[in-house]
Parts: structure tokens; sequence; C-alpha cells
């Protein structure tokens, strides 16, 4: 196999196919926010210590800053902004909003994607196992109790 310094990728974001070519060393963050222009998924620390920057890939959740854009080849990737359908917001997302989990909002899509990915997992049947499972998303504003109100009423009413 031949090093290439811009491999071609093809990937599924949001259910819609992708083929780009960018270099090795371009992350998932910013192939999503700077050559496909979406750019809810937010970059906060660009070291996996925040959690911003939290997308779903084949399913599972990761800090889009610590993958390369070259591994995603062939895989599907869901951000915030694939979450909604049409102009109805997903169960999560509206959670949120209903229970004001959220203040500034820069952290917000990193917080719903990991939210949607712990109810999917079942691990949100405590409030406890909530902030463990939430713990690698950081809110400088410090909304967490809001944040694990609305993650628990979403996983109460079965959404995710």
């Amino acid at each position: 196999m031949k090093f290439q310094a811009q491999p071609e990728i093809t990937v599924r974001i949001n259910g819609a196919g992708h083929h780009v070519t960018a270099d090795a060393r371009v992350t998932l963050l910013d192939l999503l926010r700077e050559r496909l222009h979406l750019t809810g998924t937010k970059k906060g620390c660009n070291f996996g210590e925040c959690g911003a920057c939290t997308v779903h890939l084949d399913g599972r959740r990761v800090n889009a800053c610590m993958i390369l854009a070259a591994s995603v080849d062939g895989r599907e990737v869901t951000t915030i902004e694939g979450l909604a359908k049409g102009s109805e917001l997903h169960p999560v997302q509206q959670a949120f909003i209903d229970h004001d989990g959220f203040q500034c909002g820069f952290c917000t899509p990193g917080q719903v994607m990991s939210a949607v990915a712990l109810i999917e997992e079942g691990h949100a049947s405590s409030e406890l196992e909530i902030r463990e499972w939430m713990s690698g998303n950081l809110c400088r504003c410090s909304a967490y109790p809001q944040i694990v109100a609305a993650v628990k009423a979403a996983a109460e009413k079965g959404l995710g």
C-alpha cells in the first residue's frame, strides 16, 4: 500500500455520500467544519478533552478532533445537523430546550450527541450514571444540572 499525502475519502455524513480529497493530517473535525461547512460540531480544545466536537462514527460517539479524516473512509458519520428530521428537532434536542440545558450554547452540540448515544447505550438509568457517561463533555457555563435533567427526561420518555 502506497502512502498518499492527499487520500481520497468516501464517507456518508448525515445520510449523504461525500467524496473528498484531504491531506493525510486533516482531522474529521476539520473536514466537517472547513471542507464540508458542517459547523454545528464545535472546535473546543482540539485535544480530545472537552467533548465539544462529539459526533457519532458508525453509531458510536467519538471526539472528531481525535479522528483522522482518512480513517473514516467507507464509514458513517452523524453530526448535530443530522439529528433533526427536517424542521422537527430530535427529542433530545427538544429536551435540552425544555430543560434549559444550555447557556452560551457552545458545548450543546457535543452534549446532545453524547446524550443521544448514552441513552441508546442504556446508560441513563440514574442521575449518577448520566453524570458519569456525560463526564467527557465539559460545560464552561456549568449548566450540568439542566443537562442532566434534559437527558433524564429524554431517557424516561424512551427517546434517544
